[in-house]
């Protein structure tokens, strides 16, 4: 089971990612939207924003979050982790609920390019 520090360095690589985005995937990563993601197994939330490309001012709060986020993503420490080194294909883990998503259409298929 993946702890909370090796989820927030996923969190933080995956912010390095998009900073250094360029093309259609940066074009996906530039919306101002807020972001969430709660790790069940851990029942930690991490929530902070998503500018220009960056996760940026990122809270680690116990339990659910208080506020739903734009973008709020609900999964294990492992497949956070799993998604952001590549190991876990987002649509796939979507589709079999392991990765569940609350947000617009738009913002989804936004993520699908990320992840």
């Amino acid at each position: 089971m993946a702890t909370i520090e090796e989820c927030r360095a996923a969190l933080d690589r995956l912010a390095e990612s998009l900073a250094g985005a360029r093309g259609d995937l940066r074009d996906a990563a530039a919306p101002d939207r807020s972001l969430s993601c709660h790790i069940t197994d851990l029942d930690v939330t991490f929530a902070g924003h998503l500018v220009g490309g960056h996760i940026q001012d990122v809270e680690t709060q116990p339990g659910t979050p208080e506020r739903r986020a734009e973008i709020a993503l609900t999964m294990s420490g492992d497949d956070l982790v799993a998604l952001v080194d590549g190991r876990l294909n987002f649509a796939k883990a979507w589709a079999s609920g392991r990765v569940r998503v609350q947000a617009s259409l738009r913002d989804v298929l936004r993520l699908r390019s990320l992840l």
